[in-house]
């Protein structure tokens, strides 16, 4: 597959969208002095050329009674069962990130849940699962720093 070239045009379009997925074609191509066909022509380009993969849309967990946050180590019994155990931990629906890992844990995963009651719940459903080992958590106190925009940002400056 050939390397997508992206223009000045291009980043702009994507530092619009990044500070919201939801502007309208038609703004950003006011701001950008462009037609809305040409952003929605590119838009569709880099999709296309999987630079920009769906858009997200960002929830206030606490507002939804979710503020409790924890992330789960799982140990595996055998490395074999990582597939296996993934496609499980995948139908538990608080858990909202998990990872393959090298080091520690064979798999670390975030998990968000209503309260610490509602925490153990998940964390035995991850111990319940057929190939794991054991599993270690650390309880968030915080989540201070949560910020995909600013790393965006950052990689088309250095484009």
């Amino acid at each position: 597959m050939a390397k997508f070239k992206l223009d000045e045009i291009d980043h702009q379009i994507l530092d619009m969208l990044i500070d919201n997925t939801r502007v309208p074609f038609t703004d950003i191509a006011k701001k950008l002095l462009i037609s809305a066909g040409t952003v929605h022509v590119r838009v569709k380009k880099m999709e296309d050329a999987g630079i920009i993969k769906g858009s997200s849309l960002t929830l206030d967990y606490k507002k939804l009674g979710y503020s409790f946050i924890a992330y789960v180590g799982v140990f595996l019994q055998n490395t074999s069962q990582t597939t296996f155990v993934l496609e499980r931990i995948n139908e538990i629906p608080f858990v909202t990130v998990a990872h393959v890992t090298t080091g520690k844990f064979n798999i670390f995963c975030k998990i968000r849940a209503r309260n610490t009651e509602h925490a153990k719940d998940v964390i035995f459903m991850l111990d319940d699962i057929e190939g794991v080992y054991r599993t270690e958590t650390m309880i968030s106190l915080e989540e201070s720093i949560n910020d995909k925009k600013r790393l965006m940002h950052d990689i088309f400056r250095e484009l």
